[in-house]
């Protein structure tokens, strides 16, 4: 019984973590009065660009340098990650294209982009029909001597670096939006951009960036998911994208505060992985239980709507477009 809890929880924690990045990416974008549906996009185009990157660096050299391979691998992710959302902002603030269907444009596009790359490098792999690149994999992967130390040890320290990343990002970002300027002015366009705009914040730059860094830091929940979830390797299952609709999903659960993403991320994987430790499970049932993490987003939604909080409701603004001229 002990032994199948620990691996419950080591199980939730990485599947966690996936959707964590995600969803505090997302946070970031909403608070800027965005709504991104291409997330489960954004988080394909991380995994392949860091996939792709590295194995044509650990392909170029005999000994690759791991260090240089998480660089690589995390910079190029970013890279374009950041380019799908400079693509969804141009569209959604410039040219003021519906938000939704923009971002649901971005999630076929880069997942049809991710996948078609992604056969193209199995193909290269050679026969086996599958591409491994397994020095950056295991340089995500590594964990610290902690993780001997006992039960204790095993389940705080069993996981590569960038299970603390998201944890430590989650923490800063929620720092930003709430104790600096530049935070509470994004927040201030997410909930009225024309009092921001009257009040000289320039309404456009911060969209912008705020859509390019949000996106940037989805794309790790991919690139976690690539070299550490599957062990650097593609996978043309469609996992990805339900991991993004599932950070999606987490955004509503965790009122639109990145701390609760730590929590909430970690009881959406317990609640998607439970049936594997429960005996007599039928198919359907196994089913049912996967869609617990949505089942409890729609509970949370309800409930934070009936207690009509403000602090636990979405930006006024989230999914309208600005017009300059009208304010």
């Amino acid at each position: 019984m002990a032994t199948s809890l620990i691996q419950l929880l080591l199980g939730a924690v990485a599947f966690g973590t996936v959707i964590m990045f995600g969803c505090i990416g997302e946070i970031i974008t909403e608070k800027a009065g965005n709504l991104n549906l291409g997330v489960p996009g954004i988080m394909y185009l991380g995994g392949i660009a860091s996939l792709a990157s590295v194995f044509i660096y650990e392909g170029s050299t005999d000994t690759p340098n791991k260090l240089l391979c998480v660089i690589i691998a995390l910079l190029s992710a970013f890279i374009a990650s950041a380019l799908g959302g400079l693509i969804y902002a141009f569209l959604t603030i410039t040219l003021k294209a519906n938000q939704n269907v923009t971002g649901l444009t971005l999630t076929i596009f880069g997942s049809g982009v991710a996948n078609f790359f992604g056969g193209s490098l199995n193909t290269l792999a050679g026969r086996f029909e599958q591409i491994a690149v397994p020095f950056t994999s295991a340089a995500f992967k590594a964990v610290t001597p902690l993780s001997k130390a006992g039960v204790v040890g095993r389940i705080f320290f069993s996981y590569g670096f960038m299970v603390y990343l998201a944890v430590i990002a989650a923490v800063i970002i929620h720092y930003f939006l709430n104790h600096t300027r530049r935070g509470l002015n994004l927040r201030t366009i997410g909930e009225n951009p024309a009092a921001a705009d009257a009040a000289g914040i320039n309404v456009t730059k911060n969209k912008y960036l705020a859509i390019c860094i949000g996106a940037g830091i989805s794309g790790f929940g991919g690139v976690y998911y690539v070299m550490d979830y599957i062990k650097g390797t593609w996978a043309n299952d469609g996992s990805i994208e339900t991991l993004g609709w599932l950070a999606v999903a987490l955004v509503i659960f965790t009122t639109w505060k990145s701390i609760n993403a730590i929590w909430g991320a970690y009881l959406f994987g317990v609640l998607y992985w439970m049936y594997l430790y429960i005996p007599g499970l039928t198919r359907g049932s196994q089913e049912i239980f996967k869609m617990l993490p949505y089942v409890v987003t729609i509970i949370v939604l309800i409930v934070t709507s009936l207690r009509n909080s403000r602090d636990k409701q979405p930006p006024a603004a989230l999914g309208l477009p600005y017009f300059r001229e009208e304010r």
